[in-house]
């Protein structure tokens, strides 16, 4: 059985105890670990038969225990006992956007949606805006994520940058080892940092490609691949992300690595611009139409200098005019992540982090930041974790008491709050204590179901509020998972240059919010953008690297980050 048949099924367990009730921590178990197992690069099947399944992050002695079960008889027995109380297509409505396992039990029992059929059926006649909780927004939304599944577009196939990049780290670095490799480097949507992937590309050069394309498949992450030659091979990881090695000659390697670089648009804006100078692009070299004279290039800025351009970095490369900035001079000198002073999102155990307040901060001054700010969940999260008035004062003292013991000239502990955004747009606690704060992230968790006007006046009224100093994660997007709410950015933008506001771009891979266009749509209008992780453990203030790769996507520079200033510097552009 595949990885993605294995999460499959776990899923849709998950799914069927939503429908029938259970509570939130079980059916988040089962989402965690098909999630888990669907990105695991290594066959969860042989680890399962070796006892191993446990290993997996997510997955304990009873999710082996199903795993072991499917993987004996083809089903799993609680599934099958589920499946027989609810119409077999009702787990086809769950996986509409928007609707989800509770939505879709409440349509069951009110309105009788069993099916995509009834589903569109019921929208149609306006009878979802009358079942209590919905509304004509959620019937609104629930039409246009019916039309959106019948569109072709990227689709389930690919995966976020997250799951992809670290495989094709593991294997360019294999293949490295190898005693005939000269170079190896990931190409592709991966390299130009893109939020999803669909498949790896690997340019190499090599004594003996044959042999190198022979040592790919047998590398343990890779589950299938085709006939090895001396030009390469195509291979499919165990979770079904495609890796395709090209080998070339070093004279042609910077030429291969461009071309396969991409993006799409840039090549083909390259190509015929080329074409306008008597030149004709491709992988194979730089020919000169009129002579004949082929250039091949060993290095990408060979292959630019050739064509008339400075050299474009790759984050750059989506023909939103890179090439003519590169041809005038203007490219950017973009932030680095080494320019990067402090992270001003970040959660512990007081609401849902896995880590104490003490272990967050010595991992930031660790890093060698100049400040952290600590910005638990506020009184109306929403999920259960949320941080009560009295928690937040007794936390406020305990950040004054780390500072004392701890602190120092060269790292300081910022106490704050990532605080809920209300449908007036007002705050969840009292102003007093918010103006207590040293910083404040606000954000939407809430109600998300508003009309694009209200979410957006909503939004403003908490940029107006002189004690928030940031708007977190803005269109509350989650990529692949769920679309950003409507809302009018330029009007935000507008909003938070006025006051001085600053928004975030959100690290989380998930999120990567503000997106490039609208991190670029804004620091045009003057907004500071401030470069954050919304880090829910230790390991995720590794976080930063994506939300540095983002702002280099949308051309930001170091001077239009905010926390790329030293702490004297970034206090001054605080409101209070």
């Amino acid at each position: 059985m595949t990885n993605a048949e294995i999460a499959a099924a776990l899923e849709e367990l998950g799914v069927l105890y939503e429908l029938d009730g259970a509570v939130r921590y079980r059916v988040l178990a089962y989402s965690t670990a098909g999630k888990a197992i669907r990105e695991s690069p290594v066959s969860v099947e042989e680890l399962a038969r070796a006892g191993k399944a446990t290993d997996i992050p997510g997955v304990g002695k009873t999710l082996a225990e199903k795993i072991d079960a499917l993987l004996d008889t083809g089903e799993i027995p609680a599934a099958v006992k589920l499946k027989a109380k609810f119409p077999p297509t009702l787990v086809e409505v769950t996986r509409v956007p928007g609707v989800g396992p509770k939505t879709a039990r409440l349509l069951w029992d009110e309105l009788q949606v069993a099916s995509l059929e009834d589903l569109k059926k019921a929208a149609e006649e306006e009878k979802i805006r009358d079942v209590k909780g919905l509304g004509p927004k959620a019937e609104e939304n629930v039409l246009a994520a019916l039309e959106r599944l019948g569109e072709p577009g990227e689709g389930p196939g690919r995966l976020l940058l997250s799951t992809v990049r670290p495989i094709a780290e593991e294997l360019a670095a294999a293949l490295r080892e190898h005693p005939g490799a000269h170079r190896v480097e990931v190409a592709g949507s991966v390299r130009r940092w893109a939020e999803t992937c669909k498949d790896i590309d690997l340019i190499a050069t090599a004594d003996e490609g044959a042999e190198l394309a022979r040592f790919l498949v047998d590398h343990a992450l890779i589950a299938a691949a085709g006939k090895p030659g001396k030009n390469g091979v195509r291979a499919q990881t165990h979770n079904g992300v495609s890796v395709d090695l090209r080998i070339v000659p070093p004279a042609a390697f910077g030429n291969l690595l461009q071309h396969f670089t991409g993006s799409q648009t840039h090549n083909i804006e390259l190509r015929e611009d080329a074409v306008k100078r008597g030149l004709s692009v491709s992988e194979h070299g730089i020919t000169d139409t009129e002579t004949d004279e082929v250039t091949l290039c060993e290095t990408e800025h060979e292959v630019y200098e050739r064509l008339g351009y400075a050299y474009i970095e790759p984050e750059l490369r989506e023909g939103r005019g890179e090439l003519r900035a590169a041809r005038d001079g203007e490219l950017p000198e973009l932030v680095e992540l080494g320019d990067v002073r402090g992270d001003l999102h970040a959660h512990t155990t007081l609401s849902d982090g896995r880590n104490s307040l003490a272990e967050m901060a010595a991992a930031g001054r660790d890093r060698g930041y100049a400040y952290m700010a600590i910005t638990d969940h506020s009184a109306s999260h929403g999920f259960g974790d949320d941080v009560q008035p009295d928690a937040l004062r007794h936390r406020i003292e305990e950040v004054r008491a780390w500072n004392e013991e701890h602190g120092s000239r060269r790292f300081r502990l910022l106490v704050g709050s990532e605080i809920n955004i209300g449908l007036d747009g007002s705050l969840d606690y009292p102003d007093d204590l918010v103006a207590e704060l040293d910083w404040v992230v606000a954000s939407v968790h809430t109600s998300f179901n508003v009309a694009e006007k209200d979410m957006t006046a909503r939004v403003v009224a908490a940029i107006e509020d002189p004690n928030v100093d940031c708007i977190g994660h803005l269109t509350g997007r989650l990529i692949n998972r769920r679309e950003p709410y409507g809302i009018d950015v330029e009007a935000v933008a507008e909003a938070a240059a006025r006051t001085g506001t600053m928004i975030e771009i959100n690290g989380n891979p998930n999120r990567r919010d503000l997106s490039d266009r609208h991190a670029r749509l804004a620091a045009d209008a003057g907004v500071r953008i401030v470069l954050n992780t919304d880090a829910h453990g230790v390991d995720t203030l590794d976080n930063m690297t994506y939300a540095v790769a983002t702002a280099r996507r949308a051309w930001l520079t170091k001077a239009e980050v905010a926390n790329t200033r030293t702490w004297s510097e970034f206090k001054k552009l605080l409101k209070k």
